[in-house]
């Protein structure tokens, strides 16, 4: 168990060579938390364990490496090819043409994954240290900001503050509010911003302030953002799915295959759903579930863009998909009796903690360590659910011990016919903001209620 703990705590922390120039990832601050969040973290990335394995001095390095990576987007912007629909070498090639009229002459490659064979990669150019910031200034909200460093443009429900007199056509600078300090409307703003890029608005001071309420529509067209990343507004959009690496890792270890049936617990806004129904040629069943309406909407408009007919999506809550009795009803829906599915894909609601870029973690300490019951709850129905010989994927996008590797152990401990299965290819190197454990039900033996 403890070999396994060091295996998943490396897969969290260890940096692939390119990421390793501290000079490129120091354009913004390491990301900021509060001081019992911090604290917290510190203890658990000071573990003795860590410590005994790699030295004080290493394990600090690699620590304080991790919360300035955190702070950065990634070196790529990585869009899944809806195989379903189109090839990888024809999307890949209607592709490279957007980004070219995108970036009017400057040749940025398309590159395939190595490894994850309907993967295309972007390389993000940045950070662009020599911009020139002018006086008119936009501040826009922390998510907005976070957006705009993957390459989108500035919408006006995300600008919270313009100078006086902005004008539509004016070259203006702008900036995040990571702290959450800037009141809307104002006309000026002293505190803490980071400096994202210049772009041209589209619209007045008056008309994003509008008295009859705010528009939707693009407020700034970014035209030199810190970091140069294509948009994917509208491009290729039944062909592309714009999806973060270790989103798309989790599904391909899963490896579904035609005919299965397949749960997703955890599905909204359905990026894995859909791929998992694409890595099966929509051949089987993949069985969606959340308990928000509208994120369930979300993933039957996703399912009906990419044109995957095996998806089937209900609003429930994951801690209730178990029927303990058989119903007459004979609905497909949930719940389900115990032994209905051949892999199932828990990606398990968490602190999120390993979401980049993210320059202000703003959550307390007792929201931090409020998931860990709430994934064992989940984790025990799933494994209740799972067929002998099944596959289950427990997989977060944080950073915390307490609900990956802590999660790992406890498992092992209260469920002695799941069996801890190694990955087929290494990835590690793409997973700085993930973690994932894959399971593997024997066919001997029960389950036992946790």
């Amino acid at each position: 168990m403890i070999k396994n703990a060091k295996q998943y705590f490396a897969y969290f922390i260890f940096l692939p060579a390119d990421f390793k120039n501290k000079k490129k990832m120091s354009f913004f601050p390491k990301i900021f938390f509060q001081h019992e969040v911090e604290e917290y973290l510190t203890k658990v990335f000071r573990n003795r364990e860590l410590i005994t394995a790699l030295g004080t001095q290493e394990a600090e390095s690699k620590y304080q490496s991790l919360l300035s990576h955190l702070s950065h987007p990634p070196a790529f912007s990585a869009v899944r090819v809806n195989t379903h629909l189109a090839s990888v070498k024809h999307v890949k090639k209607l592709l490279f043409e957007e980004i070219q009229k995108q970036f009017k002459g400057l040749c940025v490659p398309v590159l395939e994954h190595p490894k994850l064979q309907d993967i295309l990669l972007i390389p993000v150019i940045g950070p662009r240290r020599d911009l020139k910031k002018h006086a008119s200034e936009v501040i826009v909200g922390a998510q907005c900001g976070y957006a705009v460093l993957r390459g989108a443009h500035v919408y006006v429900p995300g600008i919270i503050s313009t100078s006086r007199f902005l004008k539509a056509g004016d070259l203006v600078s702008v900036y995040s509010d990571i702290e959450g300090k800037c009141r809307k409307g104002a006309k000026e703003f002293e505190g803490v911003k980071v400096f994202l890029g210049n772009g041209i608005s589209e619209l007045s001071r008056s008309e994003i302030f509008s008295s009859k309420g705010p528009s939707n529509g693009l407020g700034i067209r970014m035209v030199e953002p810190v970091y140069l990343s294509p948009s994917f507004d509208n491009v290729l959009p039944s062909q592309l799915f714009l999806q973060n690496l270790p989103s798309v890792v989790v599904s391909h270890i899963l490896n579904p295959q035609p005919g299965e049936r397949i749960l997703d617990m955890c599905a909204a806004p359905g990026g894995k759903t859909t791929h998992l129904a694409a890595l099966m040629h929509d051949q089987g069943e993949v069985i969606a579930m959340d308990k928000i309406a509208n994120k369930v909407k979300k993933i039957k408009q996703n399912a009906e863009l990419l044109q995957l007919n095996c998806i089937k999506a209900f609003c429930y809550d994951g801690t209730k998909a178990l029927s303990v009795e058989k119903r007459e009803d004979e609905q497909e829906g949930p719940p389900f009796l115990p032994e209905s599915f051949d892999r199932i894909l828990l990606d398990a609601p968490c602190s999120g903690m390993g979401q980049r870029p993210n320059m202000a973690y703003t959550s307390t300490l007792k929201e931090v360590t409020s998931y860990k019951p709430l994934q064992r709850k989940l984790f025990t129905v799933a494994v209740k659910l799972l067929k002998p010989g099944g596959v289950l994927v427990y997989s977060t996008c944080t950073i915390t011990l307490s609900e990956n590797e802590e999660q790992v152990a406890w498992a092992l401990k209260t469920f002695p016919c799941l069996q801890l299965q190694p990955q087929d290819f290494d990835a590690k190197c793409h997973l700085l903001n993930s973690g994932t454990s894959h399971w593997r039900r024997r066919h001997e033996g029960s389950w036992t209620a946790a």
